[in-house]
């Protein structure tokens, strides 16, 4: 690009003077085309062509963000005609009892032990999924939540701390996140 400027530069330095007058007296002589209605009717069939058929500028779809590398995953792990359902419906089970458990924390806090959580997770998806189990379709994911769970919260089902609370919250956040990038 500079290159360019600078040739152009150049060239005008050199022979700028007598372009100027050749380019004048060319104006000076040249007839301006008359224009009447089959040239903007011409004009606009090549406009309208063009909008018809040019390449559509969409915008790039987002790509979903990187999972960490030692993020838990669930990939490879839903199985079956019902697997992408399955995903969807655990991902935002997941992410609404996360939710849950973390307004009930800053209000009532309803939901004293890890007994509690575990009650509200069941009964959760024993409405939302009309009492079939997605573990009984999906083996690998039940035993892999279950690991998961066991590892991030433990299995006590006494009082909950606010700790213990964020690490219910987390785990589950994670449970979602996992679940949905399954269908992605």
């Amino acid at each position: 690009m500079i290159a360019a400027l600078l040739v152009a530069f150049a060239v005008y330095v050199l022979a700028g003077q007598q372009l100027t007058q050749k380019v004048k007296s060319w104006l000076s002589t040249a007839q301006m085309p008359t224009i009447d209605g089959k040239h903007v009717a011409a004009v606009a069939l090549v406009v309208a062509a063009y909008l018809a058929f040019a390449p559509s500028r969409q915008a790039p779809t987002p790509t979903p963000a990187p999972v960490p590398p030692d993020a838990f995953t669930l990939r490879g792990k839903f199985i079956g005609p019902t697997a992408a359902e399955d995903a969807l419906t655990m991902s935002a089970l997941c992410g609404e009892l996360a939710d849950c458990i973390e307004y009930d924390g800053s209000h009532d806090q309803r939901l004293k032990t890890g007994v509690a959580f575990d009650e509200l997770r069941i009964a959760a998806r024993e409405m939302r999924c009309r009492g079939e189990s997605i573990g009984a379709r999906q083996p690998q994911v039940r035993d892999a939540v279950h690991k998961f769970l066991d590892d991030a919260v433990g299995s006590s089902g006494g009082p909950v701390t606010p700790e213990s609370r964020a690490a219910w919250v987390s785990a589950l956040r994670d449970l979602s996140r996992a679940a949905a990038d399954v269908t992605r």
